[in-house]
């Protein structure tokens, strides 16, 4: 179902609203203000603003729901992940977007758990699969990989490694040079663990 032009018209008016109070009141905490290919309004923002800009957007903008959380890594172009969060107004309904740029080395944000319960998860698979670590999560421990998992697999700089699995088809013999090795060492927080 498409929303009717009005509804276009205020969300396009919320989101600017937003934008705007948000430069005005923390000028320092924005990079820069950009659009997404699907047409989201996004700020850049400074990861030490990145907390008091969603808390503006929630308490005082309407931007009251939580949407998503995810990161992308940029390893060809720059030596950062972007962390991108989407907030969404209820009424009327649009989405914020903010994106946080995170060395890769010593990734860190801080966590938004606190404002959002619901991105706990978000944060947890963000740390699972990129490493990027969230300061004041509750409980930052891997979410879908297991604990022994070596690595953050989709990160570009993650070595490759195959398992050999038994599929009902053909599936050609690979030379033993041309299997890539499961690397597996008990994970270190755990390795007391295991007796």
């Amino acid at each position: 179902m498409n929303a009717n032009p009005e509804q276009m018209n205020a969300a396009a008016d919320a989101v600017e609203r937003a934008i705007r109070t948000i430069r005005e009141r923390f000028p320092d905490a924005v990079v820069e203000e950009g659009e997404l290919r699907s047409g989201w309004r996004m700020l850049t923002l400074k990861p030490e603003g990145l907390r008091d800009c969603v808390k503006l957007a929630k308490e005082e903008l309407g931007f009251r729901a939580f949407y998503d959380l995810t990161a992308a890594d940029y390893l060809e172009i720059e030596p950062y992940f972007h962390v991108i969060y989407v907030l969404r107004s209820p009424e009327p309904p649009a989405k914020l977007v903010f994106k946080v740029k995170v060395p890769r080395e010593e990734p860190v944000l801080p966590s938004i758990t606190d404002i959002f319960p619901g991105a706990n998860w978000y944060e947890r698979e963000v740390y699972d699969f990129y490493g990027i670590r969230f300061e004041g999560h509750p409980n930052l421990t891997r979410l879908l990989m297991p604990d022994e998992w070596i690595g953050h697999p989709l990160r570009k700089d993650y070595p490759l490694t195959e398992e050999p699995v038994q599929f009902k088809g053909y599936i050609p013999e690979k030379l033993p040079s041309e299997v890539i090795p499961k690397q597996y060492v008990p994970h270190p927080d755990r390795s007391g663990d295991r007796k």
